[in-house]
């Protein structure tokens, strides 16, 4: 008799079972057609998206921001649309999922920050892929603008990785804009030089040399007396790219006409990249 009832339970658990299966394989069908669906379709938008985005000419930095946030967007809201055709009721899940990401959100205030100074780096370009920048106590040419962070390469070629929230909100010196950038260098001479002949010397060894600039010109003047020297005012300009080369050979070349000259340097020399 107990035999005859736990057959005849089963039968009726498994009969409840097919009968589930067949009323909900309907929803099932068509909640993993539309998840196949689209998937495929989200993939040619995104395609189509960044096709578009290259043709226009977007900044390629700013064409994959645009394009992952898209993506991210279609799956979300095709992940919504999946557990509708379940079945399942999306007004708590979208509560759930609101409040989850209310508490990220204040978790990760830091990485907000970073990534909203991210968007405005992209946005506003105060520097682009290539330039070299000065920010937050370093200097680098820019390799990479990630959402979160920029890389940089030192001259030394270490990377260095600055966030983004501080650097949008700090001060950025952006090197490359410009194009061209102005060599400062300040010689410290005797006082028993003649500074009529020093000045003509030195604008002598700018005017030869091939990679200073004719325009802008460059200047000599006297910057500073001190108790025991004449610090003299080097400025020539150059390209961006020839700034290294110019500044090393301007000092060189300047030391040895003056000691070709006769003119007298002090034992130290001074080399600033700061406008006076």
């Amino acid at each position: 008799m107990t035999t005859e009832l736990y057959i005849r339970t089963f039968n009726e658990y498994l009969n409840g079972f097919w009968q589930l299966i067949i009323e909900y394989s309907p929803k099932l069908i068509s909640a993993f057609l539309v998840l196949f669906v689209g998937l495929y379709a989200i993939r040619f938008i995104n395609r189509v998206v960044r096709k578009i985005m290259i043709k226009r000419e977007l900044d390629p930095t700013l064409s994959k921001f645009l394009a992952d946030i898209l993506l991210w967007i279609l799956r979300v809201l095709l992940f919504v649309t999946f557990i509708s055709k379940l079945g399942i009721e999306t007004s708590s899940f979208v509560a759930i999922l609101g409040a989850a990401g209310l508490a990220v959100g204040l978790s990760l205030q830091g990485s907000l920050s970073n990534f909203a100074g991210g968007m405005l780096i992209i946005l506003f370009k105060p520097f682009r892929v290539g330039d070299t920048i000065e920010a937050q106590g370093v200097i680098g040419t820019v390799s990479e603008i990630q959402i979160f962070v920029t890389r940089l390469i030192s001259g030394n070629n270490q990377t260095i990785f600055v966030p983004n929230g501080a650097l949008s909100n700090g001060t950025i010196i952006n090197y490359s804009m410009q194009g061209t950038r102005r060599v400062d260098l300040v010689f410290s001479l005797s006082y028993d030089t003649n500074i009529k002949t020093a000045k003509e010397i030195v604008m002598k060894v700018m005017r030869e040399h091939p990679k200073v600039l004719k325009n802008p010109e460059p200047e000599v003047a006297i910057k500073t007396l001190t108790d025991n020297a004449i610090h003299l005012a080097i400025r020539p300009w150059s390209k961006n790219l020839d700034f290294g080369i110019v500044s090393s050979d301007i000092l060189e070349n300047c030391k040895e006409a003056f000691e070709n000259a006769g003119i007298r340097t002090q034992p130290f020399t001074i080399e600033s990249s700061k406008d006076d």
